[in-house]
């Protein structure tokens, strides 16, 4: 499941911050009912890692 910043997180767990690319650059944790934080770098969305 995609999800971008602002979207709200649907369950508590760990993220991970993939580019355009598809390479992952970071791992977020957000806490279900939380908006997804902003990306530091643009073109960049959220995979869950569960």
């Amino acid at each position: 499941m995609k999800l971008n910043c602002g979207d709200i997180c649907p369950k508590t767990g760990a993220y991970k911050v993939v580019n355009r690319e598809g390479k992952t650059i970071n791992t977020v944790y957000v806490g279900a009912g939380e908006k997804m934080p902003p990306t530091q770098i643009s073109d960049c969305h959220y995979e869950s890692e569960n």
